[in-house]
């Protein structure tokens, strides 16, 4: 693509902050950035990630209106990408009906993905959501290489709050604890109670 940059970043760069101007679309074609807010309160949230394939719709908006990031960005792992100047990317939106489509095509599939994540924080309680945030992260395994401040802002929540639910699963006996690792040892039962409307949290 004309004028556009490939590039390699390494894992934990800050790729925009709030306040920062957009000044270049990024295709991943590698890795995993995360999106995470910082609230006043100080407390952190992951709203999203971008995968291989994928387009940030934070940068999207931010292009599209000319406006300041209001979120950070963060390689969570080595990235490649495909940088697409504020120029280029301008041109493109004018001129290419397909390019169009495939920006405002993942720019819909991220906005239901946010919606998601705003039902959940609004109406879903914070120990069936750590329940299914544990399960995903393990994937097909049984351990999470995760902190309880890492867990709170994927949650949203505060590390406290974290801790006092890890250790009400361990007591339950799904999980047992150490440090930087939590390991599920009773995944089905996590799993049943991270799919629960009516479970009593502690």
């Amino acid at each position: 693509m004309r004028h556009a940059r490939q590039q390699r970043v390494k894992a934990g760069t800050e790729i925009f902050s709030p306040g920062k101007p957009a000044q270049n679309l990024y295709l991943l074609i590698s890795g995993t950035l995360r999106v995470q807010k910082l609230a006043e309160s100080g407390r952190e949230m992951v709203l999203y990630r971008v995968h291989a394939g994928e387009s940030c719709i934070l940068t999207t908006a931010c292009l599209l209106a000319h406006e300041d990031y209001a979120a950070t960005g963060i390689a969570e792992t080595d990235l490649e990408v495909m940088a697409i100047p504020q120029a280029v990317f301008d041109e493109l939106v004018a001129t290419s009906e397909a390019f169009r489509g495939l920006i405002f095509k993942a720019y819909s599939r991220r906005i239901t993905d946010l919606l998601t994540v705003i039902e959940e924080v609004a109406f879903r309680r914070v120990d069936l959501r750590l329940a299914a945030k544990l399960i995903d992260l393990a994937g097909d395994g049984d351990d999470v290489r995760a902190t309880h401040q890492d867990l709170a802002i994927e949650l949203g929540t505060a590390r406290e709050v974290v801790s006092r639910q890890l250790q009400d699963f361990q007591r339950r006996g799904w999980l047992a604890l150490s440090r930087g690792i939590l390991t599920i040892t009773n995944r089905d039962a996590l799993a049943r109670f991270a799919q629960s409307a009516n479970s009593i949290s502690v």
